[in-house]
C-alpha cells in the first residue's frame, strides 16, 4: 500500500497550507506536530462532563472508559497487554518511579548495565538508584565512528550479578538501532530484567514488546503524534511482583498501583486519538493492531526514501560532517554540523528560513561526550510522517546556504 503524504498533511494545521505553507518541522524528535483528531479528542473530554475513575455517575463512567480504552490503544501500538499499560507524566517520570521500585531488591555486588548510547532519561535514573542501593554500574560502549552498540559490546559486561539492562530501541541522537532482541536473550540468559527506552524507536517501527525481548518499554505520546505524556508496558505478572511506594488509600492493583494522583483524562484520550491516527495513515481493515502494522510498514519506507535523500543531499554539501553510519538502518533522523558555523548558529539561520531543526545535545549526554560534541552539539533533522520530499529541499537548500 502507498503512502499519500499529501492526504496526511491535510490533517496537520501546524504545517499551514499549500497557499501558505509553514515551516518544514524536522524537530519531531523532539516532540512531533499533532492531528486535528488529536486536538479534537482532548478537547472533547475538556468540554465533558468528567470526574474521578468510578462507576456511579455519567461522569465517572467517562473517565473509566477514557483510561480503558487509552490502554486497550497502548497495549495494540506496542503489542502489549492492556493490562499491563502504565502511564505517567512523561518517560522519564516513569523511569525514575520504576528504578526507585526496582532497586529496593539491590545491593552491594549487584550490578545494573546502562549504556553510552542512551538518552540520559534511560541512564541517570539507573545510576543513582544503583548508587542509593550500594549496587555497581556498568557501561556498555558504542563505536562512535558508526554509531552502533552491538551484542558484545553490552555483553562484554554483563555478568551472573546484572540484575538490569537498559538501553535504548533507537538513538535520539544518532537514530541507530542496537539488536535489542540478541541483547535481551543475552541479558536473560543470566536472569536480568531488560528496561528498553522506546522513545525515538516507537514513531518509527512496529513495535512488538514481545519480539524485542524487553520486559520495560516505554515511550511517549508527544513523539508519535500524541499529547505530552509517558507510557510503560510490561507484563501484568511482573508488574503485580513489584511494590512501589505509594499513597496509603490510593488503588493496588495493577497497573493502577503504578499511577500517582488522578491521571490526564484529555491526554489519554488524545493518545487513543493519535494511535487510530496512526493506524489508519494508508487505508485498512482488520483490527487496529492489524491496521498499524500496514500502516507503519508503509511509512517506514516513506520515510527511508526522504532519509535517503537528505544523506545524499548533505553527503554532496562540502563543509558538511554528518555523524554515524549512513549505510546503517537507522530511524530517519540525521546529525550534523557545518564547519566553521556554531551549531546554534546554523539552527537560527535554518529557523530564519522556515526550517526548525535544532541544534543540541538533546540529553544524549553520555553519547555527545563520546561523539566529541558535549560543547556545543550538533544539528539534529528528523522525518516524521508528515515530512514530505519539499521538506527535505528546503532543509537542504538552507543548509547549503549556512556555509562560509
Amino acid at each position: 500500500m502507498s503512502y499519500d503524504v499529501t492526504a496526511v498533511r491535510r490533517h496537520f494545521p501546524a504545517l499551514g497550507t499549500a497557499d501558505e505553507p509553514g515551516s518544514a518541522h524536522f524537530d519531531g524528535p523532539g516532540g512531533s506536530q499533532s492531528p486535528v483528531q488529536v486536538a479534537d479528542a482532548v478537547a472533547g473530554v475538556l468540554r465533558s462532563a468528567v470526574a474521578n475513575k468510578g462507576t456511579v455517575t455519567a461522569a465517572e463512567r467517562r473517565a473509566t472508559e477514557i483510561v480503558d480504552a487509552a490502554r486497550t490503544a497502548g497495549a495494540d501500538l506496542v503489542g502489549g497487554d492492556p493490562a499491563g499499560i502504565v502511564f505517567g507524566r512523561s518517560m522519564t517520570q516513569l523511569t525514575y518511579d520504576f528504578a526507585r521500585t526496582l532497586a529496593k531488591t539491590w545491593g552491594p555486588g549487584d550490578e545494573v548495565v546502562v549504556t553510552r548510547l542512551d538518552h540520559d532519561a534511560n541512564v541517570r535514573p539507573w545510576v543513582q538508584a544503583a548508587a542509593a542501593a550500594g549496587a555497581t554500574i556498568r557501561w556498555a560502549e558504542f563505536d562512535p565512528a558508526t554509531g552502533v552498540l552491538t551484542v558484545d559490546d553490552v555483553a562484554k559486561v554483563l555478568s551472573a550479578r546484572t540484575r538490569l539492562v537498559a538501553l535504548t530501541a533507537a538513538s535520539n541522537l544518532l537514530g541507530s538501532r542496537p539488536d535489542v532482541p540478541a541483547i535481551a536473550a543475552a541479558a536473560h540468559e543470566l536472569g536480568a530484567l531488560v528496561y528498553v527506552d522506546g522513545v525515538h524507536y516507537t514513531p518509527h517501527a512496529f513495535v512488538d514488546v514481545t519480539a524485542l525481548g524487553t520486559d520495560f518499554y516505554a515511550c511517549s505520546p508527544y513523539k508519535f503524534l500524541g499529547p505530552h505524556l509517558g507510557m510503560l508496558a510490561a507484563a501484568p505478572a511482573l508488574l503485580e511482583e513489584l511494590r512501589p511506594d505509594k499513597l496509603l488509600p490510593s488503588s493496588d492493583i495493577v497497573p493502577e498501583r503504578f499511577e500517582f494522583g488522578t491521571l490526564p483524562y484529555e491526554s489519554l484520550a488524545g493518545t487513543t486519538a493519535a494511535i487510530d491516527f496512526l493506524a489508519d495513515l494508508v487505508p485498512g481493515t482488520g483490527s487496529r493492531r492489524d491496521r498499524l502494522a500496514t500502516s507503519l510498514e508503509a511509512l517506514e519506507q516513506h520515510e527511508q526514501v526522504l532519509l535517503s535523500q537528505l544523506d545524499s543531499g548533505l553527503a554532496e554539501l562540502t563543509g558538511v560532517e554528518c555523524y554515524g553510519d549512513p549505510d546503517r538502518r537507522r530511524t530517519p533522523t540525521t546529525l550534523f554540523t557545518v564547519t566553521g558555523v556554531a551549531p546554534a548558529e546554523v539552527y537560527r539561520a535554518l529557523a530564519d528560513r522556515g526550517v526548525n531543526a535544532p541544534a543540541g545535545t538533546f540529553y544524549a549526554y553520555e553519547c555527545a561526550k563520546v561523539l566529541g560534541i558535549e560543547d556545543h552539539g550538533a544539528v539534529r533533522a528528523g522525518i516524521a510522517p508528515y515530512t514530505n520530499k519539499s521538506d527535505v529541499d528546503r532543509l537542504l537548500e538552507a543548509v547549503a546556504a549556512t556555509r562560509r
